[in-house]
Parts: C-alpha cells; sequence; structure tokens
C-alpha cells in the first residue's frame, strides 16, 4: 500500500503517526512547529485521509508495514517513530517488525495492553454502527477525547476535532477498529526496545490515562515520561506548543 503523506522541514526524519479516527490533518500544528528541528513525516494509515483502504485483513501489522513501504519509498534508512492512540499501535508494531528501522520511539496518549473480551465486543458494536449510520455515531465519544479543559474552555479545538470525525470514512473506521481489536499485548516488545523512546500522556486522559504511560516507561530501556497538564487523550491537538517541545527535545537529544 503506498500512503499518502505530508511533510515538512529538514534533518532527522520523525514520522508521526495519527489517531482514530482521524488522518494525518491532525499533526498540522507538528509539521509547522517542528519543521525548523526535523523533517516531520506524517502519513495517512491505511484508510483515512489520501490513502485507499486496500483489500488487506484488518491488522494493526500491516498498517505498521505499510510506514515502513513508505520509509523504502523515500529512501530512509532509520526513522524517529512516533504516534497518538492508535498511532502509537502501529507504533509498537512498527518496532515489533522492524526494529532496525528505528532511531527512537515517540508513544503519546497510548497503551500497550491487548483490548479484553469486553473492549473487542464494543469495538466490533461501533464498527456495524459507523457501517450501517456513518461517522456521526462516533461523535457520542467526543467528551472521551479531548479533556475537560478543552471541553470548558478550547471552543476551537473542539470545533475541529468535530469536523475531523464527521469526514472519517465509514469503511476505514470498521477496520480500523477490527485492527485494534485484533492486536496483541506489546509489553515485551517494549522490554526489548534498544533505542530512546519518549512517553507523553495528558493528564485529562480519560481513554489512555497515566497509569498506562507510567506502566509503558517503566517496561522501556530507555525511556523519558512526561505529562501534558490540561490536556486529554488528544493532547498533540489539545497542547500542541507543550507537544512540540516536548518532541524537539527529544529529536535534539538524539543528535
Amino acid at each position: 500500500m503506498r500512503l499518502y503523506w505530508r511533510s515538512a522541514g529538514s534533518g532527522i526524519p520523525v514520522v508521526l503517526l495519527h489517531a482514530f479516527p482521524f488522518s494525518s490533518a491532525m499533526w498540522l500544528s507538528q509539521r509547522e512547529g517542528l519543521a525548523p528541528v526535523c523533517r516531520v513525516i506524517t502519513p495517512d494509515l491505511r484508510g483515512f485521509g489520501g490513502t485507499p483502504l486496500g483489500d488487506a485483513r484488518p491488522s494493526i501489522d500491516v498498517m505498521a508495514d505499510d510506514v515502513a513501504h513508505l520509509l523504502d519509498q523515500e529512501g530512509i534508512d532509520r526513522a524517529v517513530v512516533g504516534g497518538l492512540s492508535m498511532g502509537g499501535y502501529v507504533t509498537m508494531a512498527f518496532c515489533r517488525r522492524h526494529p532496525d528501522r528505528l532511531l527512537g520511539v515517540i508513544l503519546a496518549d497510548t497503551k500497550a495492553g491487548a483490548d479484553d473480551e469486553q473492549a473487542k465486543a464494543n469495538r466490533e458494536r461501533i464498527a456495524q454502527a459507523v457501517l450501517e449510520k456513518g461517522s456521526d455515531v462516533l461523535l457520542d465519544q467526543l467528551p472521551s477525547l479531548v479533556g475537560v479543559t478543552t471541553q470548558q474552555r478550547r471552543g476551537m479545538v473542539l470545533g475541529r476535532v468535530r469536523g475531523l470525525i464527521k469526514v472519517a470514512p465509514p469503511k476505514a473506521v470498521a477496520w480500523a477498529q477490527r485492527a485494534m481489536a485484533n492486536r496483541r499485548d506489546s509489553f515485551d516488545t517494549l522490554r526489548g526496545l534498544r533505542v530512546p523512546a519518549l512517553v507523553i500522556v495528558g493528564d485529562e486522559d480519560r481513554l489512555s490515562p497515566l497509569a498506562e504511560a507510567e506502566a509503558m516507561a517503566e517496561a522501556i530501556p530507555e525511556a523519558k515520561l512526561a505529562v501534558i497538564e490540561q490536556a486529554g487523550h488528544l493532547s498533540a491537538v489539545e497542547r500542541p506548543e507543550e507537544f512540540n517541545r516536548l518532541v524537539a527535545d527529544f529529536v535534539r537529544s538524539l543528535g
């Protein structure tokens, strides 16, 4: 699968993988803010934005291999690879399947454990609902995607997130839900990482709370944990300047 992607800047390549159910459009502030520090590459994962869905079975591993193919196409041997939420799941699969392609890892507002049976059933329920009724049904999840501070004080951010949800393609949404439901536990992968990692979490994140971030940081041999205050699950969208500062400092530390 050839991924559609946007990039900005030059220097160390930093691949940022978007959350569900968004596209690389969510990384606008990162492309603008990080361009002076590194080469920011933001792909649309399979089925989202400008990338077709294809006919592969739903799999986070397939999405990770898509990212490796993108690096091949761009002649990039190694890169910093990171993601937020679903993008974090893809990043961990990339770490497992393509460890030799890594300069560093960024895991934001995500978790390393696999879904339990209840979570899997809920993902299938959402997949079927979206296929039947469209992506507007995902708007019910909006309060859990952003923090309380954003809900109360950042109306423009809230409106932007709502707009990004509404344009999510239903078939891609269902495919991604089933891919996430089938993903494996990644703690062994994290324990085996041989590159530096940055773990980021919003202090108001209810979907992937601080305890999940702490568990990942503890598992990784060389990890830094950073908490962004007054941000929920979409910390990069809710507080982009702070997110960018953390990523910029991490990239500089890699030399």
